[in-house]
């Protein structure tokens, strides 16, 4: 079968170290990634910048460059168009494609409101599409699935995540990424970073069959940072750096589910957790048994170690449990590894025939990023409803 025909949107050859760069190219270049997939196409802000990006990064000349997504969206020998630029842009750019009719891999978060996100998802097949919410794939996430449908822990009872953003300054950012300053743009670490750990939670419990939240900005003046990490300026910020969510969720039948009314309690702080200590800790209880799965500073890519451990109640034993990447994805850096098992599972349903997924190789698609924004949407309206009550209660 000819490879998979793919479209990059958004990589740059100003900015070397963009997730197209760091996360995406190493796999689509690499011996397996090129029995899959073949780059023939860049899409940039204009066909100068995507030649550029060509050069940059030793691209064949036979890769046409694009500075329309019209024009791109209408190109016969693009199969997969893979957007990965910042989140306000993603609706322009991979809108006509989708329109057209072509597979899309988007980056998370898929669009900068739920309006957006539904919009973007009507009429498209959902098994061809990728939403880059990798975490649900990853082997930490597989192995705490394996353990909970093994009754590692019985049923599970109650959940604790206390998790931060480790990514950026707690109170500054670089000056190409002031965006993050407002929520209109929607990209910032309540929606990324802590969008990327909340995903991956649930995908091992499931999801909130309701829940209540509360946020707070903690810190309303942020640093813009020049080149050299000077300040160049300070500005307000209507994004919270504080997030708490307590809810119940749903009940799974079988010895690894989950009871009627078990809490799940998720608390999010945008910054670096207390000096030494790690950047996500999240315990499961169940029935015969606890979970604790601790992660490094920068857990969104697993980079920094992980490890899991489980307390037997009735042998009062911790084991820790082992888990590891695959040989292949070793051969690549950290960040590209979940994706590139995106990417893979996606050429295997591509290359079988398109048919049913093959139960336990499914993949996040462009319908899950969308009940993903929308937790996340009822996230800001239950925090405007508080400030609006805070507001009336001071006057």
């Amino acid at each position: 079968m000819p490879p998979i025909r793919v479209a990059l949107i958004g990589l740059s050859a100003n900015a070397i170290t963009t997730w197209a760069a760091s996360a995406h190219l190493p796999y689509l270049l690499s011996p397996l990634g090129l029995k899959h997939y073949t780059i023939v196409a860049l899409l940039n802000s204009n066909i100068s910048a995507a030649e550029a990006a060509r050069t940059a990064f030793h691209l064949p000349s036979t890769v046409k460059p694009y500075g329309s997504p019209d024009a791109l969206a209408h190109d016969p020998s693009i199969d997969l168009v893979v957007c990965c630029t910042r989140v306000d842009i993603h609706y322009t750019t991979i809108l006509p494609s989708i329109l057209a009719g072509k597979a899309v891999f988007v980056e998370w978060p898929l669009a900068e409101n739920l309006s957006r996100a539904v919009e973007l998802t009507g009429g498209v097949n959902a098994r061809n599409s990728i939403i880059g919410l990798q975490g649900r794939v990853s082997p930490v996430t597989l192995r705490l699935k394996q353990l909970l449908a093994d009754g590692a822990i019985g049923r599970v009872l109650s959940s604790h995540v206390s998790s931060y953003g480790t990514l950026l300054p707690r109170d500054a950012l670089p000056e190409g990424m002031e965006y993050f300053a407002s929520r209109a743009y929607g990209g910032n670490p309540i929606i990324i970073e802590n969008g990327h750990s909340l995903d991956w939670v649930h995908e091992v419990l499931g999801e909130y069959a309701e829940f209540e939240s509360r946020m707070q900005v903690q810190r309303a003046d942020v640093k813009i940072l020049g080149e050299g990490g000077e300040v160049l300026r300070t500005v307000r910020t209507d994004v919270p750096d504080l997030l708490s969510i307590q809810g119940v969720l749903e009940e799974r039948a079988g010895e690894g589910g989950v009871v009627k009314g078990a809490l799940l309690t998720h608390g999010f702080r945008h910054g670096t957790p207390f000096k030494g200590r790690p950047g996500l800790m999240w315990s499961i209880n169940g029935e015969k048994g606890e979970i604790l799965v601790t992660m490094g500073e920068k857990f969104l890519f697993l980079e920094d170690g992980v490890t899991i451990e489980v307390h037997d109640h009735a042998t009062d034993k911790v084991t820790r449990v082992e888990w590891d990447w695959a040989g292949w994805q070793k051969e690549l850096p950290v960040k590209a590894r979940g994706v590139a098992e995106l990417y893979e599972r996606y050429a295997e349903w591509v290359e079988g025939g398109q048919g049913d997924v093959e139960k336990g190789r499914e993949w996040p698609t462009l319908d899950d990023a969308v009940v993903r924004t929308r937790q996340l949407e009822t996230i800001f309206k239950q925090y405007g409803v508080a400030e609006r009550r805070r507001g009336s209660s001071t006057v």
